[in-house]
């Protein structure tokens, strides 16, 4: 066993070695610099699509509505990665690798947006009138390559067996022993019967429950957060001020902390933030393409706000309170890192990381379900997606009771190898991308110099 380990992590090195991870934040870049960096003069305005308007357009093709689609893709992307990832990145890179996680987190929105413009664009409708879409349909359809389609399918049906099933469950185990002394087998039991009753009802089902789950959870996570930061006002500032200077000049060692070199907190850095977003790994798309939308661009301004949310605000109050609490560098890692830093921050604060890792991981299971199915379908046909699901809610007990150092290492072997198809069809398909977006801002603005005429001619007559 351990030489397999071994071999397996030693294969997960080379997949998200530099190659990876220059293609991940080149492509974001690439794509900032063609779309004239939407991500940052339409921000507000994507925000007032996905939280403030909320309408849905129930005429529209789909079977969920944008704030939905938005929520599942939410839900499979704020995690672990959120907890534990974090402060896995700070305790190896330092404080200077969270900057690297916004850096990849605000060029991996142009990323998010060019993924969902191709998934609603492609997207199509299986034999049960639900839709289907995500980069196993663009790279088939848009670029008429079903070969790389099939690859990018296999890889997200196993990946959703590692990272969106047994790591997650197994993290909600170990957390809920630790805390509250519950056996691993009870937790198993209870999520096995939790992630049934929602997946097996399909994605209405799963759109419904994560709409309300995941702001509680999120909202929950944030006030504990920024419960902490108030009370730390004055020291905020100084994070800020170490954050930035360490992402340029990293810090040698310090109390517990090892020290680290540029590179491993540059790499860090974007290796969490990519973990943490799944920006480029095409999983989210798959959400993306089952809203109720009548163009794609809106539904990709929805699906931009995710890496908003989850880098730039919920990884950003995670790394704050590491930074500011001094806990970053006590030689720790991974989530008992963050509970120990809120633990320092506010009286009971261990128990805020508890439950929000609960709630994370519950949901992710829940989005990744939906990811792994459609690519299921996409293999062998609607028939196997009810065993799909059945089959997925039975092994989240069997990761809930196991040792899982392998499945971390596959799930990283296959969560990088869906990066490559996906990638590989975002740039060859980018000037799609372009057009749809020029398209709509287009009409847009004609749309909005009518109604302005309309308005002017009313007020004269």
């Amino acid at each position: 066993m351990e030489s397999v380990l071994s071999t397996v992590n030693t294969i997960s090195g080379y997949v998200w070695g530099p190659p990876l991870l220059i293609l991940l934040v080149g492509t974001g870049l690439y794509l900032t610099i063609a779309l004239r960096g939407l991500q940052f003069s339409k921000l507000f305005y994507s925000l007032w699509l996905a939280l403030v308007k909320r309408k849905d357009d129930d005429d529209e093709p789909g079977d969920i509505s944008h704030f939905q689609a938005l929520m599942t893709a939410l839900s499979a992307t704020v995690g672990t990665g959120n907890i534990a990832g974090v402060a896995t990145a700070v305790a190896i890179g330092g404080p200077g690798a969270l900057f690297w996680m916004w850096v990849t987190g605000l060029v991996g929105m142009a990323t998010k947006f060019s993924e969902a413009v191709l998934a609603v664009k492609y997207r199509t409708k299986d034999a049960n009138g639900r839709m289907c879409g995500g980069p196993m349909y663009y790279i088939e359809k848009g670029l008429g390559w079903k070969w790389m389609g099939i690859c990018f399918a296999i890889f997200t049906a196993v990946a959703a067996f590692g990272i969106g099933n047994m790591v997650q469950s197994n993290s909600v185990a170990d957390a809920v022993h630790s805390t509250f002394g519950v056996p691993h087998l009870a937790t198993g039991i209870v999520l096995i019967i939790a992630t049934a009753a929602v997946v097996l009802g399909g994605i209405r089902t799963i759109g419904s429950v994560t709409g309300v789950l995941v702001p509680i959870m999120i909202v929950f996570y944030m006030l504990g957060s920024i419960a902490i930061l108030a009370m730390n006002a004055g020291a905020i500032p100084g994070a800020f001020a170490l954050i930035f200077a360490q992402a340029f000049n990293p810090t040698a060692a310090t109390g517990g902390f090892a020290g680290a070199v540029i590179m491993l907190t540059i790499r860090m850095g974007v290796a969490r933030g990519v973990f943490s977003n799944e920006s480029g790994l095409g999983s989210s798309p798959i959400a993306a393409a089952a809203a109720k939308t009548k163009h794609s661009v809106v539904q990709a301004l929805v699906s931009m706000t995710q890496t908003f949310i989850d880098t730039l605000i919920v990884c950003t109050m995670t790394g704050l309170v590491l930074v500011i609490t001094g806990a970053w560098s006590n030689g720790d890692s991974g989530a008992s890192l963050t509970a120990t830093a809120y633990g320092i921050g506010i009286p009971g604060g261990a128990y805020i990381v508890t439950i929000g890792l609960m709630l994370f991981a519950y949901s992710t299971i829940l989005g990744w379900c939906y990811y792994g199915e459609q690519a299921m379908e996409y293999l062998a046909g609607e028939k196997a997606v009810k065993p799909y699901r059945i089959v997925f809610s039975l092994v989240v007990g069997v990761g809930a009771i196991m040792k899982l150092e392998l499945v971390w290492a596959l799930a990283d072997v296959f969560n990088g190898l869906m990066a490559f198809p996906n990638l590989i069809a975002l740039l060859m398909l980018s000037p799609i991308v372009i057009r749809e977006t020029r398209e709509y801002f287009g009409a847009l603005v004609d749309e909005k110099a009518n109604a302005s005429k309309v308005s002017l001619a009313s007020k004269e007559e």
